[in-house]
């Protein structure tokens, strides 16, 4: 074998297993920003439900920053979170389940119905507690949605 021909099947080498590291670590990046995402929403439902629970005080204030946290939230480009082979059967640390790839049409609808209660939300988060609490079902039930379908269950 030439120097040359030695030389090219080691660049070609290292190039696929360089390709392999950049993929795993590209989808390990997708699954922890999209988890971020996740917990920013927790977060920001978190703070709604307590206050529709009578948990925490009622704050307009508080509840319309939340609610313009999960409309934001929910407007942001998510197609690079979910790249195959991103799901629970291929990926140790990710919780989505791999009929979501099978399903793409019924996950962008179940988003968009998550984006449309947040912002319903939105508008309702500081007219009261009232309108708080009429718009925290819908809210809640556009995640449950989502997650009954495509989430492996949490223990």
């Amino acid at each position: 074998m030439t120097r040359f021909a030695k030389f090219s099947a080691a660049a070609l080498g290292i190039t696929l297993l360089a390709g392999t590291a950049f993929a795993d670590g590209h989808v390990n990046a997708a699954v922890k920003a999209r988890q971020s995402q996740m917990t920013l929403y927790a977060f920001n439902i978190g703070q709604l439900g307590a206050m529709a629970k009578g948990a925490v005080d009622y704050d307009a204030d508080k509840a319309s920053a939340a609610a313009a946290n999960l409309a934001a939230l929910t407007a942001l480009d998510q197609s690079a979170l979910w790249p195959q082979g991103s799901d629970s059967d291929s990926f140790m640390d990710s919780n989505a389940k791999p009929e979501m790839w099978q399903n793409f049409p019924d996950v962008m609808t179940k988003g968009k119905a998550l984006a449309d209660a947040a912002m319903v939300m939105q508008t309702a988060a500081g007219g009261g507690l009232d309108s708080l609490r009429g718009a925290i079902g819908p809210l809640g039930g556009a995640c449950s949605a989502c997650h009954k379908a495509y989430r492996v269950p949490q223990n």
